[in-house]
């Protein structure tokens, strides 16, 4: 062992216990969320650096809550770059970054708040101190180890559950879908169009309203789920099983489905997918795409952070894949043609060709 004081070992005795410590970076990054403090900081764009107190005065006019303990919370997220911490006159002030405003509250009511949220529900933080199940007994999901049932199950009998997911979703896919319709042209040509498990239909709203030749879309999901979904202009809800059959279409879009499911069961629908095609047909799949060689980006450590989120809550093999791995997948479905385009630092669209 080398010598305990030197400078590389105390690095070291510094790093592991930031990262046994680091829970309570995203239970803090929840908290403010609850508590609503960047609406609070942003009021409509000012952004002006406040207080502990004065986020407190706003967010609670009547005196509530310790700003000491708040202002703990705002150090610390500063640290990771949630807040800029200003100094003034010995006052600690906190103004938000570019991060800290993915938490704002936007004119269509949407952020990332949600998804902070969702991530950090109880029966999930049940979920997280049986990890290491996944690997000793990889046939059921550390979910399910936890709560008795599987997520997808589990969310359907808690209606508030479910209804945060969806918000979260949607604050998640809105300004990805921005990104993809302002740079992909794939939908050219195409006039009808299915999404596979397209919960409400907002993506395939977002399509038609971008590509107006479209004349039919078919919003594809669970019986239970589209019976839900609101009236759309051009678009008809269908209730199915995508592992049974796949409406027809001249192209079917499907955006973080294929990485919740297992090898076989991805092959399933993609093979669904090429007889629901005519020749020429395109499958268009937005799916999280990990990198071949790791490395401590925030994009890499995103995606392996998400892979593990995906195995402890939804499917022990559901997974992240490569680039490589889909391509393959899509040569075994039988599509000949394959493109990657990479427009979204988490997504990337994925274009298989018949």
């Amino acid at each position: 062992m080398e010598d305990e004081t030197a400078e590389s070992r105390n690095k070291s005795r510094l790093a592991i216990m930031e990262l046994a410590n680091m829970i309570s970076v995203p239970m803090s990054l929840n908290a403010i969320v609850r508590l609503n403090v960047p609406d609070a900081i942003w009021q409509g764009g000012a952004n002006s650096p406040l207080s502990a107190v004065q986020i407190l005065s706003r967010l609670f006019p009547s005196g509530r809550g310790d700003p000491e303990n708040l202002q703990r919370i705002l150090r610390m997220l500063t640290s990771y770059g949630v807040f800029t911490e200003h100094l003034e006159s010995g006052e600690r002030k906190y103004s938000l970054t570019d991060i800290g405003k993915t938490l704002v509250t936007d004119s269509e009511g949407l952020s990332y708040a949600p998804y902070v949220l969702q991530h950090h529900q109880d029966a999930l933080m049940r979920a997280w101190p049986l990890v290491h199940e996944a690997v000793l007994n990889p046939t059921s999901e550390p979910f399910v180890k936890a709560n008795g049932e599987g997520a997808y199950s589990y969310y359907g009998k808690k209606p508030e559950m479910n209804g945060l997911m969806q918000k979260a979703m949607s604050g998640v896919s809105v300004p990805f879908m921005r990104a993809i319709l302002n740079r992909y042209d794939g939908f050219k040509g195409v006039k009808r169009l299915v999404d596979v498990g397209g919960s409400a239909g907002d993506c395939l709203r977002m399509i038609l309203q971008k590509h107006p030749h479209i004349t039919e879309g078919i919003n594809f999901d669970l019986p239970e789920v589209v019976a839900k979904a609101p009236e759309i202009p051009g678009v008809n809800h269908v209730g199915g099983d995508m592992f049974k059959s796949i409406p027809a279409a001249d192209a079917i879009f499907m955006k973080w489905v294929l990485t919740t499911w297992t090898d076989d069961e991805c092959k399933l629908i993609m093979e669904n997918c090429y007889k629901a095609l005519p020749v020429g047909g395109k499958l268009i799949a937005c799916e999280p795409l990990l990198p071949k060689e790791s490395d401590d980006s925030n994009r890499t450590r995103a995606l392996l952070e998400g892979d593990i989120f995906v195995m402890t809550i939804y499917r022990a093999k559901g997974k992240h894949r490569t680039e490589e791995e889909f391509k393959q997948f899509g040569l075994a479905a039988g599509f000949p043609h394959f493109q990657a385009f990479y427009f979204d630092h988490f997504c990337t669209v994925l274009e298989f060709q018949k």
